[in-house]
C-alpha cells in the first residue's frame, strides 16, 4: 500500500510579494528551500492562515538570504504581502517506510527567519 505523508513544511512563512503578472509559482528563499528539503519545481500546497485559502502550485528559487516568499501568477489572488502561510510538500511512500519516517518542520518568524526546526508535531491536548 502507498501512503501520502507530510514530507516537510515551512510553518507561518510571511508573504513578502504577490506578483500577478509573474509566471505562476511560489518563489522561496533558497536557504529556506534547502532547510525544508523542498526541490525547485516541486509541487507544494499553500495554506493561508490569514484568509483560509488553500491552493497548489510549485516552488521556485528566490535569492538566497533574501527571505522572499512570493506568491505569483493566478495564486497572487489568494495571498497578499503580510499574510502568514504554511507551505507543505508531501511524499508518497510504501507502508513499510512509514514507521521510520519523520517530516522536516521548519518554523519561521514574521521576517522569514528560521526560529526552530523539528521532526514531529506535539500531541494536541484536549
Amino acid at each position: 500500500m502507498q501512503l501520502t505523508l507530510l514530507k516537510t513544511k515551512l510553518h507561518r512563512a510571511c508573504v513578502t510579494h504577490s506578483e500577478l503578472e509573474y509566471e505562476g509559482s511560489c518563489a522561496i528563499d533558497s536557504h529556506l528551500l534547502d532547510a525544508a528539503g523542498i526541490h525547485e519545481y516541486e509541487q507544494i500546497q499553500i495554506y493561508n492562515v490569514a484568509n483560509g485559502e488553500r491552493f497548489t502550485t510549485y516552488a521556485i528559487r528566490a535569492e538566497a538570504g533574501s527571505n522572499i516568499i512570493s506568491v505569483n501568477g493566478a495564486a497572487a489572488h489568494k495571498a497578499s504581502p503580510g499574510d502568514r502561510i504554511i507551505i507543505c510538500a508531501y511524499s508518497v511512500m510504501d507502508e513499510k517506510e512509514v514507521a521510520d519516517f519523520k517530516p522536516t518542520l521548519v518554523y519561521l518568524n514574521e521576517k522569514n527567519d528560521i526560529i526552530n526546526t523539528r521532526h514531529s508535531i506535539p500531541v494536541q491536548a484536549a
